[in-house]
């Protein structure tokens, strides 16, 4: 889906960035408020520890935001970044909190709106090169199915419960699902997931694999599903069908 745009800030990175933003202040104020032989946590913490402990600590936090931004790293300029931490910590800022917010809500709104478009597009291009392929066939709502493996038994009803084993990537061969890395098979109701898993499942019988090719009106929509599940997504599955429950 290229590098255009992608998830939103991950929800505890946020919450790292404006409580250190929000506590500056106060921090300030208190330390302020201290008398000059009154130690602070902080500062017990890094003589305790000759520096060493605190430093590792800050160190830490740098680590595990810049873990999380990861997926971020297209949107971010890292040297406001920095300048956003450093300012925020000093009481410096010059964009209040609610500011803050207010960017980044729009940003993470914008980017929303470009990826769930760029995702249609996507899709409808790969869905119509896809069903030119020898041996792909195309239902009516859209699902299309490859079948890679025949099988003999029976075929489940929408209301089963069947046994799977699959493997879930985006059409551009990235992996964000499956069952066969978490080491065991998933047992669940066809009336209980997507659309193209219920419709996609009862043309399977048992013993055989599918290639699923779902379009996002039949997957998660617009409204995608956290940040695993991009809006508008068109979702992959080769799907083993074991068992009917």
């Amino acid at each position: 889906m290229q590098n255009i745009v992608r998830t939103t800030l991950n929800i505890a990175v946020l919450t790292l960035f404006f409580t250190c933003w929000s506590c500056a202040s106060e921090s300030k104020e208190a330390s302020a408020q201290e008398s000059e032989g009154e130690q602070s946590i902080a500062q017990a913490v890094a003589n305790e520890g000759g520096g060493a402990m605190a430093n590792d600590y800050s160190y830490a936090i740098g680590v595990i935001i810049s873990s999380n931004l990861q997926a971020e790293a297209d949107d971010i300029n890292l040297d406001n970044l920095i300048k956003g931490l450093r300012e925020g910590l000093a009481g410096t800022a010059s964009m209040t909190m609610a500011d803050a917010q207010k960017v980044h809500q729009e940003f993470s709104q914008k980017k929303r709106e470009s990826l769930s478009s760029v995702n249609l597009e996507e899709g409808k291009a790969y869905l119509a090169k896809n069903k030119t392929k020898e041996g792909v066939v195309e239902t009516a709502s859209g699902l299309q199915y490859e079948v890679l493996k025949s099988g003999d038994g029976p075929r489940p009803q929408a209301t089963d419960k069947v046994k799977v084993h699959y493997v879930g990537t985006f059409i551009n061969g990235k992996e964000f699902d499956s069952s066969i890395k978490k080491g065991e098979p998933i047992t669940f109701g066809l009336n209980q997931v997507i659309k193209g898993w219920t419709e996609g499942m009862q043309l399977m019988p048992v013993g055989s694999k599918y290639r699923f090719v779902i379009p996002s009106d039949l997957a998660y929509g617009p409204q995608g599903r956290g940040n695993q599940m991009p809006p508008n997504a068109t979702l992959i599955f080769e799907v083993e069908l074991l068992g009917i429950e």
